[in-house]
């Protein structure tokens, strides 16, 4: 049930990280606050599919 999907920063919509999320446990967009190597600050992550 798990599926793989990656978390790209709103600022400059850069793929940075990886993960795995339960798709049944949570039908919605994963969102998280974290580094952006790019813009060299915390921003928010999205969900977005890993093509």
């Amino acid at each position: 049930m798990r599926e793989l999907i990656a978390l790209a920063c709103e600022v400059c919509k850069r793929k940075n990280y990886t993960t795995t999320k339960n798709k049944k446990n949570t039908p919605s967009k994963l969102q998280f606050k974290k580094y952006c190597p790019y813009c060299n600050k915390h921003t928010i992550h999205k969900e977005t599919s890993i093509k």
